[in-house]
């Protein structure tokens, strides 16, 4: 049997105590009246009722009277006292339990035991902190899931570049592998591989806390096409795609970043040519919708299946692991230009109609206020 201590807590019997001394207060008071009235109030009806009989009543009927008064009102008091304890503990522990749940769950919380929960019952203050005190949980237990997430993509993804380069060197060591160029070579692109996914981390931890700033400005995009398409023009005729440029003249100036504007498109670019098997087609375009320019980066490649569109905006998310891998990506990539564009105040998505259908990603930039 458990202690009276462990019943339902120090908070369920502060409760019960405040109870019990209401009652006692109500007890005494009662107690305290009941006495200084009793005498003149008997006197007075023991006088009309000897009146009544033809004469006054005795003083050993009168005392005879005060304690029968006196017995039933002590019989009484400890009636209503038991009924009133009784009650007091059921109250107390209607109020305790769910503070003794919530205390033990919050302690749990605290080391780690995110996947707990408490029951929600009624529809009190007691149920609307339970319910919150699991949405915290459940956010908490999203977050915790994620951070081993990006901690088990991370080592994944520093360890493939290391283990390559440590194999070469040891082949090297070993004489298995002649010192050579092209040997060389394939050490310096696994590095260099390792200090692209190193920067695109640390971006995408910059761009997550909010740490850029912006240096927004009036942009006109068919200005700013010519120089990224000059950056990509021989990556796209080495693997023979064409990308076609389909911005109109009067389209109205964004207001934007320059230089982070154009890391979201080359990241969307390099993307579509990735995916875009030889003799494919990767087009730009924009046009005005209400008072914002949506901009459209759409290709002939493989596409994407409805599960992997839900999911292609989280970082370290391959679509074709073994050609993404063999490009060099890191796969921070679109999580990168999706944090920039919503910086901006827009919102990145991607379409495709399935697999084999192509793919279209587009985002908006809001339209630069006319010069007055």
């Amino acid at each position: 049997m458990r202690p009276l201590s462990q019943l339902f807590g120090v908070f369920g019997w502060r409760v019960f105590a405040t109870y019990l001394l209401i009652i006692a207060v109500f007890i005494v008071v009662f107690g305290v009246a009941a006495s200084l009235a009793l005498p003149a109030t008997l006197d007075r009806h023991m006088g009309n009722m000897g009146g009544m009989m033809g004469g006054p009543m005795g003083p050993e009927a009168l005392a005879n009277t005060r304690a029968a008064a006196n017995e039933a009102f002590l019989l009484a008091a400890g009636a209503a006292l038991l009924v009133a304890f009784g009650l007091s503990l059921w109250i107390a522990r209607q109020v305790a339990t769910p503070v003794q749940e919530l205390l033990r769950a919050s302690q749990d919380l605290a080391k780690g035991r995110y996947e707990l929960r408490v029951p929600v019952k009624g529809s009190d203050e007691f149920a609307q902190l339970a319910a919150s005190f699991n949405q915290l949980a459940e956010q908490l237990e999203h977050t915790e899931n994620k951070r081993r997430e990006l901690i088990a993509d991370v080592s994944h993804e520093l360890l493939t570049p290391l283990t390559a380069i440590k194999g070469y060197m040891e082949g090297l060591m070993d004489g298995v592998l002649p010192p050579e160029v092209k040997t060389y070579r394939q050490v310096h692109r696994e590095a260099d591989r390792l200090q692209r996914l190193a920067a695109d981390l640390q971006e995408l931890s910059r761009v997550q806390s909010g740490a850029i700033q912006l240096k927004r400005r009036p942009l006109s995009l068919r200005s700013l096409m010519p120089a990224i398409r000059a950056g990509l023009i021989s990556k796209f005729a080495k693997k023979a795609v064409r990308l076609e440029l389909e911005i109109p003249r009067a389209l109205p100036r964004v207001l934007a970043d320059e230089d982070r504007l154009t890391q979201v498109l080359l990241n969307l670019l390099s993307n579509a040519l990735q995916f875009t098997p030889r003799g494919g087609r990767v087009t730009i375009s924009a046009q005005k919708e209400n008072h914002a320019i949506r901009i459209a980066v759409k290709d002939t490649g493989i596409g994407l299946a409805p599960e992997q569109a839900a999911h292609i905006f989280d970082r370290f998310y391959r679509v074709d692991k073994s050609r993404a891998r063999l490009a060099g990506g890191s796969g921070v990539g679109l999580t990168i230009a999706r944090h920039l564009v919503e910086a901006h105040g827009g919102r990145l998505g991607a379409e495709s109609p399935g697999l084999g259908g192509g793919s279209t990603f587009s985002f908006t930039l809001p339209v630069a206020p006319k010069a007055r």
